[in-house]
């Protein structure tokens, strides 16, 4: 169902003459791991190594790989074109093969005439195929083009959504492919316009409105607990897809200027257990903005997004709340 491209993965190991690789995959991927690793042995005689590192995407892209092999195959995510690219990293993007013209068949009466499409790097492929079938239902079907960060057309991915919001001003919904809420929550944040949600697997239609709801009441009341907060640990992270020192300096000096305490935290893994030795009563994460949109109940304190602790410094109101991108 999901492409691996192992003929692929043989060839570019051959072409680059290696004897060892690192295999990197994500959580839903590692299951097939022990298999992967037992092909490339086979085929090819190079060691594959398995990284038993979390893997939340190509933002996390493990880059001392050559300190347990000559190159490192990435599964699950697709390049991020901003970044420096390695000719020693293959990138797997695991694409979906699957029929989806009947679902979005049926889905096509329940949407407005003018639809923007979406999907997760594994469903980008059939992003053409249902647009097909959209406008030969006479629907009129616009593919944004996401920024720098973006790799194709129409991709989003959880931190950003700006393939959505290139034409958001075009179209009465999106039509989001793909699976979970990770993603096309991203996308409904970042967006005024719906968004519909097709599984290509199983066809199911539905939204995440309500997901979207309960996690904006978590963020009005995380900003409500940090306004007293007088000691600030800001959060930066040190992979390569979530570095953003300039963010972090920016916000650290405008909560100086409001008279907080600021201290500066750099790790590569932002946990619960990462933060409890310090003793602050308010975080700020400039990496990862899912970090406190998913997971603040299970900090100590408050976990703010950037543009939350300016609604909190007073820069912005909750009116113009807006979704943290990278």
């Amino acid at each position: 169902m999901f492409d691996l491209q192992i003929e692929d993965i043989e060839s570019w190991i051959r072409g680059r003459g290696f004897t060892s690789v690192a295999l990197q995959l994500p959580e839903g991927l590692k299951i097939r791991a022990t298999e992967l690793s037992d092909r490339i042995f086979k085929d090819t005689g190079a060691t594959a190594v398995i990284l038993g590192y979390p893997c939340y995407g190509a933002c996390d892209l493990f880059t001392s790989y050559k300190n347990y092999a000559q190159g490192l195959i990435h599964f699950g995510h697709s390049p991020i074109p901003n970044l420096p690219q390695d000719p020693d990293v293959m990138y797997v993007e695991a694409r979906a093969e699957v029929d989806i013209a009947e679902s979005v068949k049926r889905v096509a009466g329940t949407l407005p005439s003018r639809i923007g499409l979406l999907a997760s790097v594994q469903y980008v492929g059939l992003i053409s195929k249902a647009k097909e079938i959209l406008e030969s239902e006479g629907k009129t079907v616009f593919v944004g083009r996401g920024d720098s960060r973006i790799c194709y057309p129409g991709q989003v991915l959880g931190c950003n959504c700006s393939a959505a919001v290139a034409v958001q001003d075009e179209v009465g919904c999106y039509l989001f492919l793909g699976e979970g809420d990770f993603h096309p929550l991203a996308a409904t944040f970042g967006v005024e316009r719906k968004v519909v949600i097709l599984n290509p697997i199983t066809g199911e239609v539905r939204s995440v409105d309500d997901v979207k709801d309960r996690i904006l009441r978590r963020r009005f009341a995380a900003i409500e607990l940090a306004r007293p907060a007088e000691k600030y640990l800001v959060i930066v992270c040190g992979k390569i897809g979530q570095y953003r020192p300039t963010e972090a300096e920016r916000i650290s000096r405008l909560l100086r200027e409001a008279g907080k305490e600021v201290y500066t935290l750099v790790t590569d893994e932002v946990s619960p257990q990462t933060l409890i030795p310090f003793k602050v009563d308010a975080y700020v994460n400039t990496a990862c903005p899912r970090i406190a949109m998913d997971d603040s109940v299970r900090y100590a304190h408050p976990m703010l997004t950037i543009p939350e602790a300016e609604i909190v410094l007073g820069k912005r109101t909750w009116d113009d709340y807006v979704f943290d991108s990278i």
